[in-house]
């Protein structure tokens, strides 16, 4: 994620095209390296290792509709075909976690959020799902790669990230991550499996967008 002084905000084609230069060596508190880096078409053999070595309860968390090879095969074939950015962090040949950007917005998203008195703007505002394995998690892995992720989120345009699907409310690690890092719980809902949820909204650190948003968010 090099400097690239880009005259235009950066598109999946870009990042498609020149994968090497969004690769990010971080450092743990531990003291480990981890690369972080774009989802490559190449990365399915590796991605379905993580997908099904994930434990019911990081999957209750964050759910995908198959953890096999299939659907490792559409995650790296989508790659700059939708409107999704996927990152990937490696610890040497092994993915050990998966943080996901959408630059649309679904209609319930709009729909929610406006009965919360926040309009979303779906040029300036995007989604963002992570899922970390069960190995790194609780290790400071997310709080090194979130900045990383605002950053590329800025350098696409965007001005404010909601939670994808929202956070399930007896996610309580979670919930306190969020909100370490700046998000606001500003709503309540009930998901397709009928769970009770929180939507969450932050605005991207040093952004110079103009939105409409409530006091402090």
């Amino acid at each position: 994620m090099n400097d690239l002084h880009q005259a235009r905000p950066l598109t999946l084609a870009d990042v498609a095209a020149r994968p090497g230069d969004f690769y990010r060596i971080v450092t743990l508190p531990s003291g480990e390296k981890l690369t972080f880096r774009p989802l490559q078409p190449d990365d399915a053999t590796q991605l379905v290792t993580f997908l099904a070595d994930l434990s019911p309860q990081t999957r209750a968390f964050s759910t995908f509709p198959s953890y096999d090879l299939v659907m490792a095969q559409e995650l790296c074939a989508a790659i700059a075909r939708y409107d999704k950015l996927r990152l990937v962090a490696t610890a040497g040949e092994c993915i050990v976690a998966l943080f996901e950007l959408s630059f649309d917005l679904t209609d319930n998203d709009v729909t929610r959020y406006y009965s919360y008195d926040i309009p979303l703007n779906a040029a300036t505002d995007c989604r963002f799902g992570p899922t970390i394995a069960d190995a790194y998690q609780n290790r400071g892995l997310g709080s090194r790669l979130l900045p990383l992720v605002f950053d590329l989120a800025r350098r696409f345009g965007r001005c404010r990230v909601i939670l994808w699907g929202g956070v399930m409310a007896h996610n309580h690690w979670a919930i306190h991550y969020y909100l370490k890092h700046g998000f606001e719980m500003i709503g309540e809902f009930r998901n397709d499996a009928n769970i009770v949820c929180y939507d969450m909204i932050t605005a991207i650190p040093e952004t110079p967008c103009n939105t409409n948003t409530k006091p402090g968010v």
